[in-house]
């Protein structure tokens, strides 16, 4: 007796038949549709977060920027755009847009081109120690919070017993020493040079980590071909970590824009409103004079300028991708 499979049992026909699929082929389930499913489980706890704590605060902040709303009584009225034409007529909001662009225009001078520059200096010693000595010792400021480094420069600026002055007058400078966050023509820039010293450092080591990744074979043979440090810097260093220059860039306008913490531990926007910038300016308005409406139409505008620069940062770093 002949034992044969169910499958090929007379009148019996198998699936794969029945499916119209060739006979020894198996039948695939449809597997891309489930791995896309799986995936979006992945991604599904971020997009939360990110929608409940960054994109609905920022449509709520665009509906209360339309609002004069008193936060201590729950009194809210819509005003419309009366708010930003408030913002449009206000100096001080200008005179505090104008120091955030000072900000970001000494930033990039120091914390992008001037950390590129020290950083390829830094890489291109040839001792191992001395090369991570330095970088730690110019990462050891970032390191520090903004609140201490604003605190510690308080004290260097103060006009009596302050470092900056002693050292100005045991160098025969006694005519510089002054009060440096007393005066408006001094403050801003006062403020902006601690940012930068402790910012100086972090820039420098992220540089020097991009001039770490150019394979050593360019160098060697623009040294064969006789090129100097100078030229190699503009035609091997510069171009290769134009990605990292972009990405700074975004980060260093963004901050610019951003900053509140320095300004408020050194001058809290003094004297006379000369070092107000965005951030102390919403602040000022929103928990000062209760007025939050203003407060929101001003953060609003940060946020539209920088997502526009960095919109436009990344659409040209897009067009300008190097790889090697």
């Amino acid at each position: 007796m002949l034992l044969t499979q169910p499958s090929e049992r007379v009148g019996a026909v198998p699936v794969a038949q029945a499916a119209g699929t060739p006979p020894g082929r198996r039948v695939r389930l449809p597997r891309r549709g489930i791995r896309r499913l799986a995936g979006l489980a992945w991604i599904l706890p971020a997009l939360v977060v990110l929608a409940v704590f960054v994109y609905l605060p920022l449509v709520q902040n665009l509906g209360f920027s339309t609002m004069e709303w008193d936060i201590y009584s729950g009194s809210q009225e819509f005003i419309g755009a009366d708010n930003y034409a408030k913002l449009v007529r206000d100096p001080i909001f200008w005179s505090s847009l104008g120091n955030n662009v000072l900000y970001a225009v000494i930033s990039l001078a120091f914390q992008v081109f001037g950390a590129i520059v020290l950083a390829a200096i830094i890489e291109g010693i040839r001792s191992d120690r001395w090369r991570r000595s330095l970088r730690a010792i110019y990462f050891v400021p970032s390191a520090i919070s903004l609140t201490v480094a604003g605190l510690l420069f308080y004290f260097i600026y103060e006009p009596n017993l302050g470092l900056l002055n002693h050292v100005l007058e045991q160098i025969g400078l006694a005519a510089w020493a002054q009060p440096w966050l007393g005066q408006e023509s001094t403050a801003m820039v006062a403020v902006i040079a601690m940012s930068q010293w402790q910012g100086f450092g972090y820039s420098t080591l992220l540089f020097a980590v991009a001039i770490q990744r150019i394979p050593s074979e360019l160098y060697e043979a623009a040294a064969i071909d006789g090129i100097g440090t100078i030229r190699r810097f503009f035609t091997i260093t510069l171009p290769l970590v134009r990605e990292m220059t972009g990405l700074m860039i975004i980060v260093t306008i963004s901050g610019a824009f951003q900053v509140f913490n320095e300004v408020m531990v050194m001058t809290s926007g003094g004297p006379n409103n000369s070092t107000q910038v965005l951030g102390t300016w919403l602040y000022r308005n929103g928990f000062v004079r209760n007025d939050f409406g203003y407060a929101a139409a001003t953060a609003t505008v940060i946020f539209v300028v920088t997502l526009a620069i960095a919109l436009v940062q990344l659409w040209i770093n897009r067009r300008r991708r190097v790889e090697w």
